[in-house]
Parts: C-alpha cells; structure tokens; sequence
C-alpha cells in the first residue's frame, strides 16, 4: 500500500507542474517512480501513465522525455499479451546447436510462459488501461487534445482531475456513443469544448474537473443542461414571452376588418386585448389574421 500511496503523491505533484508549467522538478520525480515496484494494479488504479505521457509532451527537457518514455516502455509490459520481451531465448536455437542447451531453454521458456499466464490470470485488467495510447486514430486524439485544453486552468486545486486523462475520457463516451469519427462525432466534441471554454460559465468546467459532474454525464448533456444559471434565466424568459405573444383565443377574439394584416395585406382579423403590464400601463392588443394566420401585437 505505501507504494500506491507514493505512486499518488508523485501523480498529484505533476499534474500541478504540467498545469503551472513549472516542470523543474518532475526529473526528479521520474527518478523516484523508476525506483519504485510498480505493479499493474497500481498503474491501473493511479493512472500515473497519462500523467506521465502528458509530461513527456509538455516538457523540452530531453532527460526528461526520455525517461518518461523508457518508463511508459517499462509499464506497458505489465499488460497482458505485452510481455514477450524473452520470446525469441525461449526458442531456445543456439549457434552450435546444442540439444541438451536447447531443450533447456525450451523448458525455461514454457515455465516462463506458464508462469505469466497464472500472473495476467489473477489480474482482471478492464478493457482500458492507465495507458492514453489506446487508439491511433488522428481525430480521435485531436478532439481529445482540444478537450483536454478546453478543461485546463491557471489555478489548479488539489481536488481536480488530471485534464487530460479526462479528456480522454469524455471523447471515448462520445465514440462508443456513435462508433465512429462522423459529422454527428465531431458537432457533439466541438459544442462540450465550446462549453466548457466558456468565461461566462467557469462553473460546467471546475464541476467537471472536480468529479461532480462525470464524463460520461459531460459527453450526453444538451446545451440548456450545459448552460450557466444566467443563461438558463434568460432563456426562461424569452419563452415565456414567446408563450405570451402567441397565446391569443381566436374564438372568444373581437373580429374586425379595421386592422390589416401586414403579410396578406387582408383586411379580416381577430384580436384581443390583455393587460400584461402594470395597471396604469396600456393594454396589450394581440391580433390573428384569419386568412394566413400571421399573428402581431401592439399598445
């Protein structure tokens, strides 16, 4: 457990980094991860691979890219199916042709082989992993890079998710919703980093790094769910005024051939008067045009 505990510690101080820019200790900090037992299970409940990868791409330090690649190389052998760096010793074909020497690194082989099917047997890895490399699609890891800037803030608490490993998570609610990178894909990624760019709106974005509102709920919201409480307001508003404006009785309505209809031009109308303002305010005439239905107001 103080492994994991540690493997956390390291993650949470370079998502600050990545998020301040301040990378001048994260070499040190991959040093320490390299000297710690890292198991699968760790990788997979710390996520530390995409904090790691998203250093390599921040940094321009070569030590530091370097290391942080060696490391993801290390870690991605622990995946089941990835550790087959001894396939070819186990063959066992030596250059003088020794069968004795042969036999003996088939049976080393078979032992090995069988001693990793009991190991990935006993972990249940889930389909994804701490890994952001789980697709080679250029769309697909565009419309994550967009997201994960989309979610990005100068000042980082220590209760927010790493942006990248959430945009990464959005985008995949997206694609297994519509199985592939097609117009209805790209509107739905394009209107969730328009959303979440927002200045009006910085509450969608801190729910969403903070956990409070999960990928998979960010991925399907409609833009009125998305919407800051002003906005929500203000559109209540509006329709409420649109109801108003349209709610006219055509028959309890005075009919009348004094007012004309400014799209027909016709002549045969029905209106009514209602008191939307104050009392001392005139009252409001809304009028319906029998013949093409046109319907307008006026005080």
């Amino acid at each position: 457990m103080g492994c994991e505990e540690d493997v956390f510690k390291i993650a949470k101080k370079l998502d600050k980094m990545i998020a301040n820019g301040a990378l001048e200790q994260a070499l040190d900090l991959l040093k320490a991860l390299r000297d710690l037992p890292i198991t699968l299970d760790i990788l997979q409940k710390t996520r530390i691979g995409m904090t790691v990868n998203s250093l390599r791409k921040s940094s321009n330090d070569d030590e530091v890219i370097t290391l942080s690649k060696s490391l993801i190389k290390a870690w991605k052998k622990l995946l089941p199916g990835d550790g087959n760096g001894n396939g070819r010793e186990s063959k066992g074909e030596t250059s003088n042709g020794s069968t004795a020497s042969s036999q003996s690194q088939k049976n080393e082989g078979s032992r090995d082989s069988s001693s990793k099917k009991e190991s990935s047997s006993k972990l249940s890895a889930p389909k994804q992993t701490s890994f952001p490399a789980d697709t080679t699609n250029a769309v697909r890891l565009k419309c994550r890079e967009m997201l994960a800037a989309a979610l990005k803030l100068e000042e980082v608490e220590d209760d927010y998710q790493n942006p990248e490993d959430l945009g990464a998570k959005i985008e995949d609610c997206i694609f297994d919703e519509f199985g592939d990178t097609n117009m209805k894909y790209k509107n739905r990624i394009r209107s969730r980093v328009a959303n979440l760019k927002d200045s009006k709106n910085p509450e969608l974005r801190i729910n969403v790094l903070k956990g409070i509102i999960e990928p998979a709920k960010i991925a399907v919201m409609t833009a009125d769910e998305m919407a800051s409480e002003e906005m929500k307001v203000l559109r209540q508003k509006f329709t409420k005024e649109a109801i108003n404006d349209h709610q006219m009785a055509m028959t309890s309505g005075t009919k009348t051939d004094l007012l004309k209809c400014g799209k027909c031009k016709k002549n045969n109308c029905t209106y009514n008067q209602v008191q939307t303002r104050s009392a001392d305010e005139p009252m409001t005439t809304f009028v319906y045009c029998n013949e093409c239905g046109h319907r307008w107001k006026f005080c």
